[in-house]
């Protein structure tokens, strides 16, 4: 079994729990009479610097399988396919996390070091409980639905590249740069034209991605095994206005207008400015991110902790 790591190295807290993570993997290797080939584990390039770790391999962000033992090595081998990845911080390390692994079909475990945490729903002060199940084979994995955002100039061609990284698994969000005025975002749905908001933006949402920037904008709350796409507009201009759930294998296109001609878009935080002459095409992504559950982390429960339902 191969193990990846991903944490924010800036953060004491985090290297803090990794190390008791590779702690605990070293004892469970000892105890169960394991090699190193049988347990391995693998480092982000900063984790192993900030805790000064030579004897694990690491491997690079955008291409978690090139794994290098020295810091030194242009180049790398390589190696057998991770089987997991452990996500080490709060609902951001685990967007980076699943940003890096992209479509290689990699579980991601989230161990929640931060606040609020509704993808990483492991707590730290429960992690040895869930790091034996996840050895034990004792977890079922969840498929999760990305949005893919593409680029279309104006004279209708696709510009791929333009946007680093289209796949969002929380949302799409279309924003006013800084303190501009609201904008007109004109929507079309599967090629037929639905309205016209006038608003400071608005959020395309996953079900995963339903208890994020969605939630704190007034948008409706989806378990995140439900098959939906959620549009919810930020302080548009109107009333009767109202947040729309439709189905997950529906297309978006999208155009906009501005007093300063361009706008924002952000996937999953990551933000961008574009200009006006651009249109947005926004769709389900072609693949999942696989997130492993283990006992009663489960979105009913999230919400009774997280949001204390039922109390």
């Amino acid at each position: 079994m191969i193990i990846a790591i991903f944490g924010n190295a800036m953060k004491s807290e985090t290297l803090q729990e990794v190390q008791h993570i590779l702690a605990f993997l070293a004892q469970y290797r000892q105890d169960n009479s394991l090699s190193e080939n049988d347990l391995q584990v693998v480092l982000s390039q900063e984790l192993r610097q900030e805790l000064n770790l030579r004897e694990y391999p690491v491997f690079n962000d955008g291409f978690i399988n090139d794994v290098s033992m020295n810091d030194d090595e242009s180049s790398s081998n390589e190696r057998e396919p991770i089987d997991f990845a452990l996500s080490v911080g709060g609902d951001g390390t685990f967007l980076t996390s699943a940003a890096a692994i992209g479509d290689k079909n990699i579980p991601i475990v989230g161990i929640n070091c931060g606040h609020l945490g509704f993808l990483a729903e492991v707590q730290a002060c429960d992690v040895d409980n869930i790091l034996h199940k996840l050895m034990a084979g004792e977890y079922t994995i969840e498929q999760r639905s990305l949005l893919n955002v593409s680029v279309i100039d104006k004279d209708g061609a696709r510009r791929d590249g333009l946007i680093m990284a289209p796949n969002g698994l929380n949302e799409i969000a279309i924003l006013k740069e800084g303190l501009s005025s609201m904008l007109q975002i004109e929507l079309k749905v599967n090629g037929e034209y639905l309205h016209t908001y006038n608003s400071d933006g608005l959020v395309i949402a996953t079900p995963t991605g339903s208890t994020a920037y969605n939630l704190s904008i007034g948008g409706p709350l989806m378990a995140p095994q439900s098959r939906g796409i959620i549009l919810t507009p930020i302080a548009p201009h109107s009333l009767t206005v109202k947040p729309l759930v439709v189905p997950d294998d529906w297309q978006f296109d999208i155009r906009v207008t501005s007093r300063y001609d361009a706008f924002m878009v952000s996937v999953d935080g990551r933000s961008q400015s574009l200009s006006t002459d651009l249109t947005l095409h926004v769709e389900r992504a072609n693949y999942t991110t696989k997130v492993v559950q283990i006992g009663d982390n489960s979105f009913l429960n999230s919400l009774k902790a997280k949001l204390n339902w039922g109390r």
